[in-house]
């Protein structure tokens, strides 16, 4: 009994202190933004950069709401001669392509069953818009095609790309935050993402992460790569881990927002959870090391990375197997009677 305390107490106490400054985040966004309110108040605004956009939208069979999305980007309050959408049609058996075409975008189609995932479709995108576009744009933004967009969303993701940011990425909100338990638990998750992690980030001058759409990079980035190598899963955690390594500063533009459509069944919410959490331990092989090493110089954006991709549901599923293993030496050998993992507070 007095071994399982011991265990489950050290368990808790290391996985608080790991995590224990997304708490502190709470109240210091409060305080880091109240003091930046009154610094900007008669502050001007960064003038537009009158940067050109290419707006990609990696789409699967996405023609009933991909036509509002391409509608709130020509309802934009930045200038509509900057800006050309871009969608890929990934293995689509609807009329997505057609649609998409008919309201002006430039669609790329892709049939191939055995690459599947968004990072084979945006490099498709990027590619096809180097090969048949070359040096034709400033930027790129990315988004799912079930989002909308506020009208002045590119307007203020371009004023605070112009404040020096290669990568910015914005705030997350719900297109449908009440339509079932499911969708508002995702819609409270991605809100504090955005509100306390990434706004928080942003005030101390660390890196935030992107979070798989609602994002721009610079052409600068691009220029990097052949394509988009990012392939993973989580293709977003790997390009923020990436660029994270590389030293850039992620930006986040907390008044640029978008509306994203949630899971409404658990199903459809267990499948995506599964894949991320194959993602994260996708990205944690391939990064972590490397993370963990260069947060041990003191750089904080490693280490906050590292912490969002670690697992910690391993520690729970360790916990409790340790807890039962004890449990039932102890019920066999006659030391005890009742599973002390019953009794646990283990994760």
């Amino acid at each position: 009994m007095e071994t399982l305390r011991i265990i489950n107490t050290v368990l808790g106490a290391v996985v608080t202190v790991l995590y224990a400054y997304q708490f502190v985040f709470i109240p210091l966004q409060w305080i880091l933004w109240h003091r930046k309110k009154k610094r900007l108040k008669n502050a001007p605004k960064p003038e537009l950069t009158g940067n050109r956009y290419a707006v990609l939208i990696c789409a699967r069979n996405e023609s009933n709401v991909i036509g509002d999305l391409i509608s709130s980007i020509k309802e934009q309050t930045y200038g509509q001669d900057k800006l050309t959408v871009f969608v890929a049609a990934d293995n689509c058996t609807d009329d997505t392509a057609e649609k998409c075409r008919s309201m002006g975008a430039v669609v790329y189609e892709r049939s191939d069953k055995e690459h599947v995932g968004k990072g084979y479709a945006m490099d498709l995108l990027m590619r096809s818009i180097k090969r048949d576009y070359p040096d034709s744009f400033d930027g790129f933004f990315v988004f799912d095609a079930d989002n909308l967009l506020t009208k002045n969303y590119i307007e203020k993701m371009d004023r605070k790309a112009a404040e020096g940011y290669d990568i910015v990425t914005s705030y997350r909100n719900s297109k449908n935050y009440g339509d079932s338990w499911i969708s508002s638990g995702y819609a409270t998750m991605f809100m504090r993402s955005s509100r306390y992690l990434n706004h928080t980030r942003s005030l101390l001058g660390t890196s935030c992460y992107v979070s798989g759409t609602g994002y721009m990079f610079s052409k600068r980035i691009a220029d990097e790569f052949e394509g988009w190598p990012f392939m993973m899963l989580t293709e977003d955690i790997e390009f923020s881990a990436h660029e994270i390594l590389k030293g850039r500063l992620i930006g986040f533009c907390h008044d640029a927002e978008f509306f994203d459509e949630q899971p409404t069944k658990f199903r459809l919410s267990w499948r995506q959870r599964l894949r991320w959490s194959k993602g994260y331990l996708q990205v944690l092989r391939k990064y972590g090391g490397r993370l963990f090493g260069t947060s041990l110089s003191g750089n904080f954006a490693c280490y906050d990375l590292n912490m969002c991709i670690f697992p910690a549901y391993l520690v729970t599923i360790f916990s409790v197997l340790v807890n039962i293993s004890i449990s039932v030496t102890k019920v066999v050998s006659g030391q005890s009677t009742i599973p002390m993992a019953l009794l646990s507070t283990a994760g």
